[in-house]
């Protein structure tokens, strides 16, 4: 992990990270599933992401189609944690795998096909 970011920023990139993958993950579900559908992960993502519909509602544009609304909400995630997060940890440049939960992602998968090459 990043001893040389704070730790404020790594919860923030996590919480941060982990709403916009729950976003996107209904976005991928609704592609299989309807969106009243009993499948219990199709409820969670349901459940979890329609607060933050509700509070994008205001500027989520009409035009879009329904199933790409937590698509676009997730953009502002991304959106913040690619260019605000970088600003205020005092970063001029940040690449797209420094983010951390990425990151972290990333090194677990490449330890683990490691092991099994080896």
């Amino acid at each position: 992990m990043g001893f040389d970011i704070p730790l404020w920023a790594i919860v923030l990139d996590y919480v941060l990270g982990i709403v916009m993958w729950t976003l996107i993950g209904r976005v991928g579900m609704n592609i299989f599933l309807p969106v009243n559908s009993n499948f219990f992960f199709m409820r969670f993502f349901v459940r979890a992401t329609d607060p933050l519909l509700k509070l994008f509602a205001p500027i989520t544009p009409k035009f879009l189609i329904p199933p790409l609304i937590p698509l676009f909400v997730a953009w502002f995630f991304f959106m913040f944690r690619f260019y605000v997060m970088p600003g205020l940890l005092g970063y001029t440049v940040m690449g797209m795998l420094s983010f951390p939960l990425e990151g972290e992602i990333a090194r677990s998968i490449a330890r683990l096909a490691a092991r099994i090459v080896n």
